[in-house]
């Protein structure tokens, strides 16, 4: 499976705790069309923005990740982000929260009186997207390890590009039919996403131990920088 698809299932399957977060936001962006394709478009529009944001994002820590992959630290790049997946998905199974969250309210902010004044001043549905796709979320994070896995700028914008991709579909829907993924279902899923990344963690970290297996555990080249998929 390449890095790409692995971007998408997380967006696909991230988009359900995504809902309950962001579905909120979508739904305080009114649509001052009558008709039904228009009021799809603004939605469509309002998911684009967060793409958008998602591949910036994707471009920047590319280039953080180019940098470190250059120093020839992409097995430990691999290894310690297999490590801290793991730690996270273990932290949602046995419910550790952080008690003190100053530090990343003050972050934040900036980007919650964009969002006030965005939407105060009807400033649109792409707008209120790209803004949305700044604001924390434990599965951008998680995404955004992988894409700082890959090697270049580029393979790092496109893996954040197939992970916007991945909520896309199911993000739509709620926006759309204001809801169609119920609490119930939601916490059946999200119950078993912890599974799903500590199984990524060790993916990584199967990565980072160069074991020559195609796909799970590439060989580094001893030449240049190596390029896993």
């Amino acid at each position: 499976m390449s890095s790409n698809s692995i971007a998408f299932f997380i967006g696909l399957f991230g988009s359900v705790h995504c809902i309950g977060m962001c579905g909120p936001l979508a739904f305080a962006v009114p649509s001052f069309h009558s008709r039904w394709l228009l009021v799809v478009a603004d939605k469509i529009i309002y998911n684009l923005g967060r793409i958008v944001s998602y591949s910036l994002l994707g471009l920047l820590f590319g280039f953080i990740g180019r940098q470190l992959w250059m120093f020839g630290l992409q097995q430990g790049i691999s290894l310690a982000s297999g490590m801290l997946i793991i730690l996270a998905g273990l932290s949602r199974l046995y419910k550790v929260r952080l008690k003190d969250k100053n530090i990343l309210s003050i972050f934040l902010l900036p980007i919650n009186r964009l969002l006030s004044y965005a939407l105060k001043h009807k400033a649109g549905h792409f707008i209120v997207g790209v803004l949305n796709g700044f604001l924390p979320c434990g599965f951008v994070y998680l995404a955004l390890v992988g894409a700082i896995n890959t090697t270049t700028p580029l393979a790092a914008t496109q893996f954040m590009f197939w992970f916007g991709m991945g909520t896309f579909p199911l993000m739509l829907l709620a926006t759309v039919s204001s809801g169609f993924v119920g609490p119930v279902v939601r916490r059946r899923i999200n119950r078993t996403m912890p599974y799903l990344m500590v199984c990524l963690g060790f993916w990584f970290i199967l990565r980072g131990l160069n074991l020559n297996i195609p796909y799970l555990s590439p060989q580094k080249q001893t030449s240049g920088v190596s390029v896993c998929h």
